[in-house]
């Protein structure tokens, strides 16, 4: 069994311990399959959270990343900002209540 380091919300706190198989995990236990479409945008943020020094907001995922805010909407319903970096190991983004 491996620790994860957490905040008070449940988000990972270290970069470093994040793999894609406890993506998977983290996916599952809020509901969500992850298909090729979700790869796409947790990786973007993998990607960008080192360059940028903090998480990519929904519009920055959309543009940058090419996938429609409508479309994040569908892949990570209700509160896909705080979903997506939830299961990418990312600090909750700026302005998520």
């Amino acid at each position: 069994m491996t620790t994860v380091h957490v905040d008070a919300g449940g988000f990972m706190t270290e970069y470093d311990e994040w793999t894609e198989d406890l993506a998977v995990q983290l996916a599952a236990r809020i509901g969500i399959e992850l298909t090729d479409e979700h790869w796409k945008a947790i990786r973007f943020l993998r990607a960008d959270y080192p360059t940028h020094g903090e998480t990519a907001t929904l519009r920055r995922v959309s543009t940058l990343a090419g996938i429609p805010v409508k479309q994040l909407f569908a892949l990570f319903p209700s509160k896909p900002a705080k979903k997506m970096a939830y299961i990418a190991g990312l600090p909750k983004p700026r302005g998520c209540v």
